[in-house]
């Protein structure tokens, strides 16, 4: 077994493992705090996330793929600290989130939409103003409204171990002229229902749904039809900041 005690959204978890590749992707966030609670994976919670995996692989048309058991640990893991940290009134949202002036804005859309090519785009017109906060999976304190950069940070592996305050979330969609409006929550509800981990057991759920329900109240939210060139950063950003 291997050990490891880490922050995640300003709070201190200990992970205990199976295999050794979790501590060594959680490096940025060690702690030498004592641990709020503790973490512990198993072979069942393995053969769980291989399941799931597949799942995933199938519906988004891709077959062959075998994830190796010490990456489908890492899922597992994140699963159980999602869940836990619902306590907390915190949520995972699966999203690519960038920082520019002292802003958090998270772009959300199903899988192959381009979150990350468009955040890229960012980042090419903006430099060094833009930081990545994560590019798949952060973490937002619903009660502070401040999302936390994670290790779990998509296949590009762009994050930092930062905290930033929430101001948007983007609906990002395909379109061949750049367009930006803002819509109610209501709207942007269904969207925002896929892209938030929901846990299958009903309590936690409903912990979810109660905490996504704060958040709809707290945040703006737009749709962003985009055609992936340069210039849909500018676009973007002018909307955001009017």
């Amino acid at each position: 077994m291997y050990h490891g005690v880490y922050c995640f959204a300003n709070h201190i978890i200990k992970i205990t493992s199976l295999y050794q590749q979790i501590h060594q992707m959680c490096k940025d966030y060690v702690s030498n705090s004592e641990p709020e609670f503790e973490v512990v994976t198993s072979e069942e919670d393995i053969d769980f996330e291989r399941v799931e995996s597949q799942k995933v692989h199938e519906l988004e048309g891709e077959t062959g793929i075998v994830e190796t058991p010490d990456y489908l640990e890492t899922l597992a893991v994140y699963r159980k600290i999602a869940e836990k940290l619902l306590d907390y009134n915190i949520l995972l949202i699966h999203g690519s989130c960038l920082e520019i002036d002292n802003n958090a804005y998270i772009f959300i859309a199903k899988s192959g939409t381009g979150k990350s090519t468009h955040t890229r785009n960012w980042r090419k017109f903006f430099g060094k103003r833009v930081t990545m906060v994560n590019d798949d999976k952060p973490l937002v304190d619903v009660s502070t409204s401040l999302i936390y950069g994670t290790p779990w940070d998509g296949k590009h592996h762009l994050s930092n171990n930062i905290k930033v305050p929430l101001k948007s979330v983007i609906i990002l969609t395909r379109a061949e002229i750049n367009s930006i409006r803002e819509i109610s929550s209501a709207e942007a509800l269904d969207y925002m229902m896929l892209q938030t981990y929901l846990p299958n057991n009903s309590l936690l759920k409903l912990k979810a749904l109660q905490s996504l329900d704060c958040l709809m109240k707290k945040v703006r939210f737009y749709i962003l039809g985009c055609n992936q060139d340069i210039d849909s950063a500018r676009v973007a950003y002018e909307g955001l900041t009017k």
